[in-house]
């Protein structure tokens, strides 16, 4: 009996056992099944954060490259739109400070120059204004120093006057730029959108105006409106003939006295054809002997003009060119 019971003990102990090391083999199972799948989950983690960043890094890549594209063309724009397009012509005289006339296809053709505004010379019913003969003195040695060009805007390439309206190089250099620069002229007549140098002669302009140079050594003679005051000139003196001198001999008297009123005659009379008065005018043969007195030429509202001497009918008669 004791053995009996001693054997059902053991069976009992030894299933015991088994199912220990059953449940046992289980847990370390699952244990292990559950650290492979953390580890999966880890690596499929890591693999999906460098596909993320590899995606950023491809389109941080893409859009850089598009970025430095619109630059580039961007850049390549403005390199294009500053690229100066000349047109070669040749002078045929000059007019005054800030105009020409050149031969463009074949035609004479006036040239206004833009932005810029210089005292007159020539300007119908007004006086020669300060620094006017300067200006166009200076232009004139400019614009014949070298191979003339000019350049054209994007707005109206006339006025209202048909004068063409440009940029003017001479030899490459700006003929507007240094004549700004130097103080014989202001900036003018601004019409949008022919300002593509507009910021550069405004810089010009102030350099001048802080030297005081020329037009802008005087205050209130440059104003945004034009330019105020005349040049003026110096009175002409009178020759006045001398008295003839006493001859002892009554017949000499009479002589001396006779050429002496025929002297005084003729001298006035010429003065009175040398000479402007207030309504009268003055005749000259031709221009030649006109700029022996008007080394400059007339203008149309001077005693000495003629429309027979005004050739380009500019209203300005025997000018030099």
């Amino acid at each position: 009996m004791k053995k009996w019971l001693l054997g059902i003990s053991a069976l009992s102990l030894s299933f015991s056992l088994a199912a220990c090391g059953s449940d046992s083999a289980s847990t370390d199972k699952t244990d292990s099944d559950k650290a492979k799948t953390t580890q999966q989950e880890e690596k499929n983690a890591k693999e999906t954060k460098t596909d993320t960043q590899s995606n950023d890094k491809s389109t941080n890549d893409k859009n850089e490259k598009v970025e430095n594209a619109s630059k580039k063309d961007s850049s390549d724009k403005k390199t294009s739109d500053n690229k100066k397009k000349l047109v070669d012509v040749t002078l045929n005289r000059t007019v005054d400070g800030d105009t020409i006339k050149v031969n463009y296809k074949g035609e004479v053709k006036t040239v206004r120059y833009l932005l810029i505004d210089t005292p007159k010379i020539k300007k119908p019913n007004s006086c020669v204004q300060p620094y006017g003969e300067d200006a166009s003195a200076r232009n004139k040695q400019l614009v014949n120093n070298g191979k003339l060009q000019l350049e054209f805007d994007k707005g109206d390439r006339t006025d209202k006057y048909g004068r063409m309206l440009a940029y003017v190089y001479a030899d490459g250099k700006s003929v507007q730029e240094t004549l700004l620069k130097e103080g014989l002229a202001r900036v003018a007549y601004v019409y949008e959108p022919n300002t593509k140098y507009l910021d550069t002669y405004k810089k010009d302009e102030q350099a001048a105006k802080d030297k005081d140079l020329k037009i802008w050594s005087k205050n209130g003679y440059a104003t945004d409106k034009g330019f105020n005051g005349c040049v003026t000139k110096p009175k002409q003196s009178v020759s006045v003939s001398k008295p003839a001198q006493k001859s002892v001999t009554t017949h000499q008297s009479e002589t001396h006295q006779s050429n002496s009123s025929s002297s005084a005659s003729s001298s006035s009379s010429n003065s009175a054809q040398a000479s402007p008065s207030a309504g009268g005018t003055e005749h000259f043969a031709n221009c030649t002997e006109l700029r022996k007195k008007y080394p400059h030429g007339v203008l149309s509202t001077h005693p000495a003009y003629t429309s027979k001497m005004d050739r380009d009918n500019d209203n300005f008669a025997c000018e030099k060119n």
